[in-house]
């Protein structure tokens, strides 16, 4: 009989085979990942001394299939930081398992990396919020985990971390204090709320996002908590920023329907003030 534990979790022989792969490919240590989301890949064209990994030819990953994630890695240096940046992730609604999804942070951890910046194409909810804002993550939602899928079940990794991670602190005060300094001194628009994470991949109907904002959700999206989760129980400090790609409908005769055309060409203008915080970031962070 197959081996379930094995098929619906991440095991160390899975997490140890692409970290050898990518070692035989570029044996520099990693310090900091970095996950772009949709429209958001333009920031991986500025890792200096990079070395391209394709997710296809590293042993366990799965293919990012959706427009606007050209799926790789790029390994290198940004502003003088030792980075790995996923140039596209992998998506739940792909039809990839949890642990596949987030199997790019068990091994970004596992060569290294202390520190997560994760970023997302959302959905503005809070009604101050603008096409081409950028939000700071202060908190999330996860409706997928509360609905039962969550990467960290199964047997626990016990050398990632505990069992029961806590995640009051999920995103790190300092990190974002760093971010909020970088958009003060560029003279950027900061948002600062809570996102919530939804499946996929259809966009929600009004009821779902009038819902979502009665329980305190400010922008809405289909990626980040999952890899936040995982990087959590394995002790890495997080920055999470949305890009707001498009206003929610909150009633039917609301503005346009979304698209996710919309998402990319919005992405175009988020992309450079997010390139703009991530500098500033990483240059405290040194």
């Amino acid at each position: 009989m197959p081996n379930i534990v094995a098929s619906t979790q991440a095991t160390r022989e899975s997490i140890d085979a692409a970290v050898a792969y990518l070692r035989r490919r570029d044996a520099r240590p990693w310090r900091l990942l970095i996950i772009l989301g949709s429209g958001l890949g333009a920031l991986a064209d500025e890792v200096a001394e990079a070395t391209c990994v394709p997710y296809a030819d590293i042993p366990g990953f799965a293919r990012s299939t959706v427009q606007g994630h050209k799926g790789q890695f790029v390994i290198g240096t940004l502003f003088g930081v030792p980075v790995a940046v996923m140039q596209g992730r992998m998506h739940f609604y792909e039809g990839h398992p949890l642990w596949q999804v987030t199997l790019p942070v068990r091994v970004a951890r596992a060569m290294g990396a202390t520190h997560m910046i994760v970023t997302n194409a959302a959905g503005g909810i809070n009604r101050e919020y603008h096409v081409a804002d950028v939000m700071l993550i202060t908190d999330h939602i996860n409706l997928v985990g509360m609905a039962g899928h969550n990467p960290l079940i199964g047997p626990n990794l016990d050398e990632y971390g505990p069992r029961f991670p806590e995640m009051t602190t999920a995103y790190d005060p300092e990190l974002r204090r760093y971010a909020v300094q970088a958009a003060q001194a560029a003279g950027l628009t900061l948002r600062q709320g809570v996102y919530a994470a939804v499946a996929g991949p259809n966009f929600e109907t009004p009821a779902e996002l009038r819902f979502l904002r009665a329980i305190g959700a400010d922008a809405v999206g289909m990626s980040t908590v999952h890899e936040v989760l995982v990087a959590r129980h394995a002790g890495m400090r997080v920055l999470g920023l949305s890009g707001i790609t498009n206003v929610a409908r909150l009633s039917a005769d609301e503005g346009e329907p979304p698209s996710h055309e919309e998402v990319m060409q919005a992405g175009a203008q988020i992309a450079p003030k997010i390139f703009t915080i991530v500098r500033g970031v990483l240059t405290q962070m040194l």
